[in-house]
């Protein structure tokens, strides 16, 4: 009798190993159906070990983000003798900007988000498409003046509200900005025939300074790595005092310290790292 309850128990033992490797195996299992079900985003927490269905675990990823709008400067019109100039998109700058500019805005960011709250990268606006002015010139001629705009920055963003699809995020910018007023001649037979009148066809004159700007926006995956949002950003310009002149006296139209608003639609992509 105890030799069988013994070879009794001796055969029971497997049965419980079986038992148990089964069990870790299939619990494998549904967990990494669970990880492959979730999007992009959420496979890696960085920053804190536990996670919800409202804060999903994130992937270290850069995100790479066009963006098209508007950029408006309501107390720089495009020049002092012509505050309401046509502008590309809106018409006459003074139905809704005062007498200051305004004109369509593209732009690129690239930003790497190292953990759920915080990314950092740079990114450019400019101006495709800028407000234009006829102004005077010797008699019979038409020369015409507009204004390019470019801002080169380093930005951060901190990502207070984040769910499963949306998030919104505020962030800082720092770096340059760089303001080209261009004028040109449109009337090549008066260049010709007066060249010492009129000047050259085309001139430059080109404005450099400092930038610096707050921003904010809301974004919602889409996808499993596209990225559609919003973002809106108030800069401050600082530019030097006293303008800058070519030798016909074709001058640079902002000085000193100025504000700009954009807000912009943004199309962005994510590749986890």
């Amino acid at each position: 009798m105890r030799g069988s309850r013994k070879e009794s128990r001796t055969r029971a033992r497997p049965s419980v190993a079986a038992l148990a490797l089964g069990a870790a195996v299939a619990l494998a299992s549904t967990s990494s159906r669970a990880d492959e079900s979730q999007p992009i985003g959420a496979s890696l927490h960085v920053g804190s070990g536990t996670s919800t269905s409202d804060e999903p675990v994130m992937r270290r990823q850069t995100v790479a983000e066009l963006e098209g709008g508007i950029i408006a400067l309501p107390s720089a019109p495009i020049s002092k003798a012509n505050p309401s100039a046509n502008s590309a998109f809106f018409g006459s700058g003074t139905k809704l900007f005062g007498k200051g500019d305004a004109t369509i805005l593209a732009g690129l960011h690239f930003l790497y988000r190292w953990a759920p709250q915080w990314a950092f990268g740079a990114g450019f606006l400019f101006g495709p498409s800028p407000t234009a002015e006829t102004i005077p010139s010797a008699p019979g001629a038409s020369r015409s003046h507009s204004r390019n705009y470019l801002t080169v920055s380093a930005q951060g963003r901190f990502i207070p509200l984040r769910s499963r699809y949306f998030e919104g995020w505020v962030g800082l910018a720092l770096g340059g900005v760089v303001i080209a007023d261009h004028y040109e001649t449109d009337t090549p037979d008066i260049y010709q025939q007066y060249p010492s009148v009129v000047g050259s066809r085309e001139s430059n004159v080109r404005t450099e300074g400092f930038a610096i700007g707050a921003q904010a926006g809301v974004s919602w995956l889409v996808a499993r790595s596209w990225v559609i949002g919003f973002a809106g950003r108030v800069d401050r310009w600082f530019l030097p005092s006293s303008p800058q002149c070519d030798v016909i006296y074709d001058c640079a139209t902002i000085t000193g310290s100025v504000t700009a608003f954009e807000l912009g639609l943004t199309v962005g992509y994510r590749i986890p790292l």
